[in-house]
This record gives structure tokens, C-alpha cells and sequence, in this order.
């Protein structure tokens, strides 16, 4: 396959590719916030770097690895690099203090924290780093993963990370010590790219606990996996993409393959205690740490039209305003007349995002343009995966009206 068409399978979402030179060696490595248009922007017009057109000129393959976001991609990026030592990538001088992370593993409870400095105490560093907002913002999405201590002392109480299940507290818990030894490996691995294998472990883990009936740890590490499991972890290459994602990227006759899917949901009784949802799925498994919760706040009545365009004006006039990645396809749950809301409301916003909804009995699959339903086989994967979208966005906005039904019983 020429390299050029083969790039038209590229996800236009986060993750780092990999350039391979006709020997198989990785000549380049970079991250992108949306993989497609960074790696097109190589060939679509002449580069005035003669170091990078030498380097496109010897490239004959590309792979790429789906992030879930620029924080985990930039963190991808440097391991690869300094794994594979690419021969068209430049080496960072050594007269500017570049950021480093840093795992205290001489500690009894071991950190990761962000230094300037590289000292001979036996600590692990990774790096170095050349976007330090970014990197800060990828050691705030790995302290929702991977619950080690941020004091720099341990201090005789419990904070609020502890309350937060991003800390497994030490200070009090002195009973932990194989919890945190599993916990500092599981991060290893993880700076090391090497999520697959993390994946395993924690689910060989799990396993464990429930057998042992310990139900709530087994949910905790679940929802680890859930996070990682957002992303594959393992290096795709560009002919060989989801089967699921690549059906229904055919049969909605989308532009490209929907490897971010956020869904919306609402849920109230009799108008009272109303909530919308919205979960978001990449590369077709939920990716817990952006999902969101919406009290509605505009309706005041049973209207779940109005409902939905107040959780989808929220939810893209914000992403809209803070210049952030749009999803690749939405998905309502609802008949057409959802559907049709949504469409409205994101017009009026001013954006063009595939949408599409599904309606129960019969389960019926709708989308902008088609006046009728679309034609998908129910045993079909694509089928599949947008009902197990929607049974989690519905899932999510059922636990969340109890929620707050409880607090209004409350009061």
C-alpha cells in the first residue's frame, strides 16, 4: 500500500507516530494532538527543513500509537525516544535545564514529582521533557491512576488525596507496604510505554481480590483498567485498525474513524431531580476520567428535547472556548427528534460534528441526513458498540439522578 493512502486509516485524535525506514528501523518519533492532520502535514506541502525531508524521503512505513491524550502521547514520545534513540530526532542540549520526572525509589513510599535537577541518589528519571504545562498536566492525570503519596514528608493524617482515591495514605496505613511496592511497579511500566503487560498485571490482580470476595478493591482496580484500558497501550499499525470502529465508520459513512465517541443521556421523574450524562469512549472502551455530569439547570419541566440541547450547548460551547479536541462522532440516546436537537443546538454553536442517536423498541440507529433509520445489522459489531455506548451513558445518568434524589430526600 503506498504510504499516502495508508495514511487516510490515521485517527485524527492524540498519540504519538512512529516514522520506519525500509529496514524497519524507527528513523523519527513525534506526538500530535490529532495523529492525521500532524503526519498529512509531512507530505502535503514541501518542508523547508532539509534534515525532516531527508527523513520523509526514508520513510517507508508509519505506526502509531492512540493516546487519550496529549499528556499520556508526551509521555509515550520521550520513552520511545529514549528506547529507540531515532536517528532523525534531536537530541536536547545539555545547556538548558530541561524538566525531568522523577520516582524517588530510594524512598520507603516512593513520589513522582517534576525536577530540573539529575542527582546520583538513586532515584529513577524520565525524560527530559521539553513542555512543562503539558508534563504537569500528565503527572495530574497519572495521580488519578496511580494513587502514590505527593507530601514530602508523610505527615501523622490523612488528606484529601486519600479521600479522593489518589493516595493510598501511608500516614495512616502502615499495613500497605506490598500495595505501594505494586503501585510504584504498576508506574514503571507505565513511563515505560509498556501498558499491555500493566494491563495484565492489574487484571491478574483483580482477579485475585475477587476471588478473595474483597469486592470494593477489586472495583478500585477496575477502574484503573478502565482508565488504561481507554487506550490499547499496544502499537497499532495504520492498515490494521479497530474492526468495530472501521464497520461503523463505513456504514455511517463517516470521514474518518471514530476513535473518540462522546454519549448523552438525561434522567428525571416527572421533571423533578433532573441530570444529564455524557461518557466518552475511545477506541471503543469507556474512558472514565472524562466523563461528565450536567444538573440541568434551564428546564424546569418533563422536556428531554430541551434537556439535551442544555447538556450539548454546555458541553461543546465549553470545549469550544478552552480551543479543545471535538469528539468524532456524538451519540443521543433518543429517537430522531433527539437526534435533531442536538444537530440544531451544535449549529447554532457553530459546529459540524457527526451525530447520531439510537431509539428503543425497536432499537433503531439515526443519523444527521438520513430520513429514515440507518440499515445496520443487530448482530453487527458497529451495532454492538453504540448499544454498549448508550446502556453506559444511560448506566451513568441513572447512578447520578439517584444521586441526587437522595441529597433532595435529604434535605
Amino acid at each position: 500500500m503506498d504510504i499516502q493512502e495508508s495514511i487516510k486509516n490515521i485517527p485524527a485524535s492524540p498519540g504519538v507516530y512512529l516514522f520506519y525506514d525500509e529496514k524497519g528501523r524507527t528513523i523519527y518519533i513525534g506526538k500530535a494532538l490529532n495523529l492525521k492532520k500532524r503526519v498529512l502535514s509531512y507530505f502535503q506541502s514541501k518542508i523547508p527543513n532539509p534534515r525532516i525531508e531527508l527523513m520523509i524521503s526514508n520513510a517507508k512505513r508509519i505506526d502509531y500509537i492512540p493516546t487519550s491524550s496529549d499528556e499520556e502521547a508526551l509521555i509515550y514520545e520521550a520513552s520511545l525516544i529514549k528506547e529507540r534513540k531515532p536517528k532523525y530526532n534531536i537530541a536536547l542540549r545539555d545547556d538548558k535545564s530541561y524538566p525531568y520526572l522523577k520516582l524517588t525509589v530510594r524512598e520507603d513510599y516512593p513520589r513522582l514529582i517534576i525536577t530540573r535537577e539529575i542527582k546520583k541518589d538513586g532515584s529513577l528519571y524520565y525524560g527530559p521533557f521539553t513542555n512543562v504545562k503539558l508534563l504537569r498536566r500528565a503527572v495530574s492525570m497519572m495521580k488519578r491512576i496511580f494513587p502514590l503519596r505527593v507530601c514530602d514528608s508523610i505527615p501523622k493524617k490523612e488528606c484529601l488525596y486519600f479521600h479522593f482515591s489518589q493516595c493510598l495514605a501511608p500516614c495512616i496505613n502502615r499495613n500497605i507496604n506490598k500495595l505501594y511496592r505494586d503501585a510504584v511497579i504498576d508506574i514503571k511500566l507505565f513511563l515505560r510505554g509498556k501498558k499491555t503487560i500493566l494491563i495484565k498485571r492489574l487484571s491478574k490482580r483483580m482477579k485475585r481480590y475477587a476471588k478473595k470476595m474483597q469486592y470494593e478493591e477489586a472495583l478500585k482496580i477496575r477502574d484503573q483498567i478502565d482508565a488504561l484500558s481507554a487506550i490499547t497501550g499496544t502499537r497499532k499499525s495504520i492498515s490494521a485498525t479497530s474492526s468495530d470502529l472501521k464497520e461503523l465508520k463505513d456504514l455511517l459513512n463517516l470521514k474518518q474513524i471514530p476513535a473518540r465517541i462522546e454519549a448523552f443521556d438525561v434522567s428525571n421523574i416527572s421533571g423533578q431531580g433532573a441530570v444529564g450524562s455524557m461518557v466518552t469512549f475511545f477506541n471503543g472502551m469507556p474512558f472514565k476520567n472524562d466523563y461528565r455530569r450536567f444538573k440541568i439547570k434551564t428546564v424546569k419541566e418533563t422536556d428531554d428535547y430541551a434537556m439535551i440541547r442544555e447538556i450539548v450547548k454546555r458541553r461543546y460551547a465549553r470545549l469550544l472556548s478552552e480551543k479543545k479536541k471535538m469528539p468524532d462522532l456524538i451519540l443521543i440516546d433518543g429517537g430522531k427528534g433527539h437526534l435533531n436537537t442536538a444537530l440544531d443546538e451544535l449549529k447554532k454553536i457553530g459546529l459540524k460534528i457527526p451525530v447520531a442517536s439510537i431509539a428503543k423498541r425497536p432499537e433503531r440507529i439515526f443519523f444527521e441526513g438520513k430520513l429514515e433509520y440507518v440499515n445496520m445489522p443487530y448482530d453487527s459489531k458497529a451495532f454492538r458498540l453504540i448499544q454498549r455506548v448508550r446502556d453506559e451513558a444511560h448506566r451513568f445518568a441513572i447512578s447520578y439522578q439517584k444521586i441526587v434524589r437522595k441529597k433532595e430526600l435529604f434535605k
